[in-house]
C-alpha cells in the first residue's frame, strides 16, 4: 500500500474511533427507563429479589443499587454522590443507596447485564427496576426521577 493510501485509512480510523467515542461518552449516565415498570404477573423475581434483599434493605420509597468493581477508579465518587443524594431525601429511609461489589461475583453481573462500573439501577418500593445508568449518573436526571418515585421536589 502506498503512503497516501495508508494516510487515508489511519485518517478514517481516528475518524470512525472519535464518533464511536463520542457517541458513547453522550450514552453514558443517562437514566434509561426499564421497560415493563409494572408489577409483574408472570411470576418472575425482582431485581431485589434477585439480588438477595429483604424489603428491610430497600427504601421506602426507591433504592439505588451501584454495581461496582475493586479496580473501578471512579465507583467511589459515584458512591459518595449517591449516598449524599440518598441523604437529601430525607435520610430516614425513604431513599437508600446499596454498593454491590462485582470483583468476584461474575454469575451477579451477568444476571444484570452490567458492562461497566458503576451501573446503578434504580429499584421501586417493591425492588423492581424503574431505571438504568450506565456510569457515572447526571445528578439532575437522577434527581428529576428519585422527585417523580418520591412525589417531592428538589432544587439543585
Amino acid at each position: 500500500m502506498d503512503w497516501p493510501a495508508a494516510l487515508a485509512v489511519a485518517a478514517a480510523l481516528v475518524a470512525l474511533a472519535t464518533g464511536l467515542g463520542l457517541l458513547a461518552r453522550r450514552s453514558s449516565g443517562r437514566v434509561r427507563l426499564a421497560s415493563g415498570t409494572a408489577p409483574d404477573a408472570s411470576g418472575r423475581a425482582s431485581a431485589a429479589e434477585l439480588l438477595g434483599l429483604g424489603h428491610d434493605r430497600l427504601g421506602s420509597t426507591a433504592t439505588l443499587v451501584q454495581f461496582s468493581t475493586e479496580y473501578c477508579s471512579r465507583c467511589p465518587a459515584t458512591a459518595r454522590q449517591l449516598g449524599e443524594l440518598a441523604d437529601g431525601y430525607g435520610g430516614d429511609g425513604a431513599v437508600r443507596h446499596l454498593d454491590v461489589d462485582l470483583t468476584r461475583d461474575a454469575a451477579t453481573a451477568d444476571r444484570f447485564a452490567v458492562t461497566q462500573t458503576p451501573t446503578v439501577l434504580v429499584l421501586d418500593a417493591a425492588g423492581a427496576e424503574v431505571a438504568r445508568i450506565g456510569g457515572p449518573p447526571r445528578a439532575s436526571e437522577l434527581r428529576d426521577l428519585l422527585d417523580t418515585l418520591t412525589r417531592s421536589t428538589h432544587v439543585s
